[in-house]
């Protein structure tokens, strides 16, 4: 027998050895992985319910997409205010507890980042808690926000993974994806990101929302590159936002693995710069080229509209009402007022005085009556042809 010969019987015999014990480790794997009609597998949660549908499942991630200034940040704002609030904007927080919220900015400047915290989300908090007196008592223990734009892109991933690892939440906001890869056409960087994404999600049980732009062709809405099919093909759901030629914003869930929202979130950003609801009556102006019913937003139409009736039958003399909660009164009451109409009439009833508006701080603004024109109106009947217009029934 030559010396190559025994090497190799040598060698036959070592292997052979081991070849069992490697097989049946990569069984017993297997067979932690085997699904059964009796396997005890725990029930999905999910953080919120949109429109009576439960979304944002933990241990799972979440797309939300859209073209440049369409909404993304305001959507993502309204996610992490609902971690210390029960509802904003008609979406419910489902455990009573409040959520640990992180949000992960590769994009922004440290600046923008804090303007939003402030800005947005501590504000509606504010607007959303009407028992809270002070925004001193924002819960801010339970927000871990970093801004990593200045962070080498191959270490943004390694960092989100130590956060997320140390600071356990319950909702993590990555604005945006794109920013954890050298390129978002890059298939096998790509598909390592979003599984350790995976990962991540299912050990913490958390559940991970990234948000990635869309392709800039105006026919196509995939989200953009490699990394974008990726994570289209591995998330729980996507949401994509967008916003019209009147400016409301609305969000739409595109595509999911359990429960199909049909409904759209719609909203405007009011005076003081926060997304407020679309209540059905301002809707009226988005169709308002379909329907020859609903009075348009023009000035013409307008002057259908008597200011003074509008705002003294909302208010009264001495009553401060939020920009929010005047719009919300007036658009309550009459019906076929759009929003355009409303903030046309509300600039008219400042322009003859009629409305006082008082800044407190740019994210508190508020609106009363004049009290010298109030007792004025107090003691006669607004004439039909004031200011040259009608007075529309209530």
């Amino acid at each position: 027998m030559t010396l190559d010969e025994k090497i190799k019987l040598v060698a036959q015999e070592f292997w052979g050895k081991e070849e069992e014990p490697q097989m049946n480790a990569k069984l017993q794997r297997l067979e932690r992985r085997r699904i059964t009609p009796h396997s005890m597998i725990p029930k999905r949660r999910f953080l919120f319910e949109m429109f009576d549908k439960p979304c944002f499942a933990r241990a799972e991630l979440v797309g939300i997409t859209g073209r440049a200034k369409s909404g993304k940040t305001f959507f993502t704002s309204i996610l992490m205010a609902l971690g210390v609030c029960g509802e904003v904007l008609g979406i419910k927080r489902i455990d009573p507890k409040p959520l640990r919220v992180l949000w992960y900015d590769t994009e922004q400047s440290e600046e923008s980042t804090q303007e939003i915290l402030c800005d947005r989300i501590m504000e509606l908090w504010q607007r959303n808690m009407p028992e809270v007196e002070s925004i001193d008592n924002f819960p801010s223990e339970m927000f871990d926000i970093f801004n990593v734009r200045a962070e080498a892109w191959q270490d943004r991933m390694p960092l989100l993974e130590e956060a997320i690892r140390e600071y356990k939440p319950d909702l993590v906001i990555i604005d945006g994806i794109r920013d954890l890869v050298n390129d978002i056409n890059d298939g096998i960087l790509s598909q390592q990101v979003i599984e350790r994404l995976m990962n991540l999600a299912s050990e913490t049980d958390c559940c991970i929302v990234s948000i990635l732009h869309q392709n800039k062709a105006s026919e196509d809405k995939n989200l953009r590159g490699w990394i974008g099919t990726e994570l289209t093909y591995k998330s729980f759901e996507v949401y994509e936002c967008a916003k019209d030629n009147d400016r409301i914003f609305s969000v739409k869930q595109t595509m999911t693995r359990k429960y199909d929202i049909d409904n759209a979130l719609q909203f405007v950003v009011d005076a003081e710069g926060l997304p407020t609801e679309v209540y059905n009556q301002a809707i009226a102006h988005a169709v308002a080229r379909s329907n020859a019913k609903v009075v348009s937003a023009t000035q013409e139409a307008v002057a259908n509209y008597d200011t003074e009736e509008v705002f003294t039958s909302v208010m009264q003399e001495g009553e401060k009402l939020r920009a929010y909660e005047l719009q919300k009164r007036v658009m309550d009451r009459y019906k076929y007022i759009t929003l355009n109409s409303y903030l046309y009439i509300k600039d008219m009833a400042q322009r003859i005085g009629l409305l006082c508006k008082t800044v407190i701080n740019p994210r508190c603004v508020y609106y009363s009556l004049q009290p010298t024109l109030t007792a004025t109106l107090s003691g006669s009947v607004p004439d039909a042809t004031s200011n040259g217009q009608a007075i529309l029934p209530p």
